[in-house]
This record gives structure tokens, sequence and C-alpha cells, in this order.
């Protein structure tokens, strides 16, 4: 099979939202009166970040859900997007699950693939996404006002769980990891890591409520950082709700059954502020719109939970329920720092 048979038989469709989609040097998009475009890319490198054994299905579902949860940060609609895809050949048993699980996201939010390129080469694979967000209504880094509430998405530290147990066991690590879940959790945290649910419906629902957002890809701690950095503020979050305590909603219920473990928790924690690979939100909003909020939640059927608050005073503080400042020597995680 060639490049250009590869093209055709698993990447070619019809795009009724584009001017010119897949088949020529470049595509043409149109945008909507009224909108901004919103654009990001991401790359997934085999080995580095998905096992190359991978369910290719799940890993199309996933190249494409790690870009479109960056639109939903920014509150954009999803449009279209491009996708490079390096392969060490052209491998239809394994190009059908792929395009599969790619393609069925793309569908679901009405994301048409435009177009991009294809080579042989080592198993790489880089998105470029479009989305549309109405002029001066996207949600930016740099918008974090003192005073606002903290909000994240979903449920947290689930899919670095996972990771840590799945490197574990395939670097063939004498014992235990230090946290090990059984059979069923496991199975359960690993579908939160390679099925990842990009919180697009919420991102677009905080539009006008919501000061500041970023999605949640490498900690909640480094992520809400920069928040923090680009709108100059600082905050602190509330050991009471970050330990679980308030709403186990908050967390898978193996994830919470472990944070009631004493002996666990702070390994645990470490897992649900700086681990990682949650895709889901972490934006900031005024008090006055807590109602508001809920509504975004409840109509988007996304769970949010306050978490903390926006603070004038520069850094992030976490205190637990007595009040007492707690250590909070996590990193979020960092390709180059971490391959030094």
């Amino acid at each position: 099979m060639g490049e250009f048979d590869l093209i055709k038989r698993f990447f070619t469709r019809p795009t009724p939202n584009a001017v010119l989609g897949v088949g020529d040097d470049c595509a043409l998009l149109q945008p909507s009166p009224g909108m901004h475009m919103a654009i990001s890319t991401d790359m997934l490198v085999s080995g580095r970040h998905f096992f190359p054994d991978v369910d290719p299905r799940a890993l199309g579902h996933k190249s494409l859900a790690v870009n479109l949860s960056d639109l939903a940060a920014c509150g954009a609609k999803p449009v279209a997007f491009t996708l490079a895809l390096a392969l060490p050949a052209a491998d239809g048993a394994w190009l059908e699950p792929f395009s599969q699980g790619l393609l069925a996201l793309a569908d679901l939010h009405g994301c048409e693939l435009i177009g991009g390129d294809t080579t042989q080469g080592p198993l790489n694979i880089c998105i470029t996404v479009f989305g549309e967000v109405p002029r001066g209504q996207a949600l930016l880094r740099s918008g974090a006002q003192a005073g606002d509430d903290i909000y994240v998405s979903g449920t947290l530290g689930d899919a670095n769980l996972a990771l840590t147990q799945l490197l574990h066991e395939r670097q063939d690590i004498a014992g235990s990891p230090a946290v090990a879940l059984d059979a069923p959790d496991l199975a359960q945290a690993r579908q939160r890591l390679e099925w990842p649910t990009p919180r697009v419906a919420l991102g677009m629902a905080l539009r006008g409520i919501a000061t500041a957002a970023a999605d949640i890809s490498d900690g909640l701690l480094g992520d809400l950082g920069h928040i923090l950095e680009r709108s100059g503020t600082g905050a602190t979050l509330n050991a009471d709700i970050a330990f679980g305590l308030l709403g186990a909603h908050r967390y898978s219920e193996a994830t919470a059954r472990l944070l009631a473990n004493p002996a666990l928790r702070q390994t645990v924690l470490r897992h649900v502020l700086s681990g990682g690979d949650d895709y889901e939100l972490v934006f900031t909003a005024p008090v006055h719109q807590r109602a508001a909020v809920q509504a975004a939640a409840l109509t988007s059927h996304t769970p949010v939970q306050r978490i903390g608050q926006i603070e004038a005073l520069p850094g992030l503080r976490l205190h637990d329920a007595q009040g007492r400042l707690l250590n909070l020597d996590f990193h979020a995680f960092d390709h180059f720092a971490a391959a030094a």
C-alpha cells in the first residue's frame, strides 16, 4: 500500500464545513463571522507518550482527544484538524482501528480531517486542531483575579496511577509500586489513561463565566501554575477538598479509598496533584458566578469542584484542614527535565 492509497483508504472523507479538504497542497477554512480561530498542536511519540503495543483504536482516540482538550480550555468549538503521521510500515491491520478511534471522536465533536502528511519512520503522531470562539470570549490563562474561585472538572489521579503501575510492570522492576491497584481498579484507571474525555462542552459553557482556564495535561499544580504565572497572581488550595474529604465524586472509588489510607495519602496526593494525563480543566471564576459555574457543569454533564481561591500574593499554597501549610515539593511533568 502506497502513501496516497493509505490516505485515500483510511483518512479521506467528505468535509462539508471546509472550503477545501484533503487532496490539495493546502486545505481552506472560512472562519464564521465574528469568530476567532483557535489553533493548537500536540505530538505523540511512541515510547514517550504511549506504549508501542497500545490498542491502536485507543491511540487514535487519545491522539485527537489531547488536542480537543486544548480547544476546551480555550472555550472553542472544534471545526477541523490535520494529521501528520510517521509509520514504521503501511500496516492496514493497525491503520484500520487507529483511524476508527480517531474519526469516531472527530465525528462526536463535528471536527473534520482536512489534510496532513504521512511518511515512513518511528511511530509519531502530530495533530493540529482548529476551533472557533466568539471574539472576546476566548478563555485564556491570563485572566485570573484575586478573589476568584478555582475549580477542576472530572476526576484526577487515576491516569497517572495507571501509568506508574504499567511502567513498573513493563520495566520488570522488582516488588510492587508504592501504590498498587488490583486488576479491576487498574482496568478502570487505564481507561482514564488511554481514553480521556476532552471537556469541550464545559469549556464552551464557561464562556463569559470563567476568567482563566487551562487543561490538565502535566498535573494540576503545574497547569494551575501556568495560570498563576500568566495572571500575575497566587493561590491557596483547600486540603479538605484535595484530600477528598468533601465530596467523594472528586475521585474514582479506587483513588478515594487510597486517599483514605493515612499510610498512602501523601503518595496518592502526589499522583492527584502532579501526575498529569487527566485532560480535565482547571479554571477560575468570580465568587458571584458560582451558580453560573454549576449551571455550566449541569448543561455540559461534567462534574466540577471548587478547590481553592486566587490570591494577590504570588505562589501556590496548600493548607491542611487545621490551616497548616503542607509541603508542595511536587513537580509537574516536563519532557526535557524527565529525560535529563
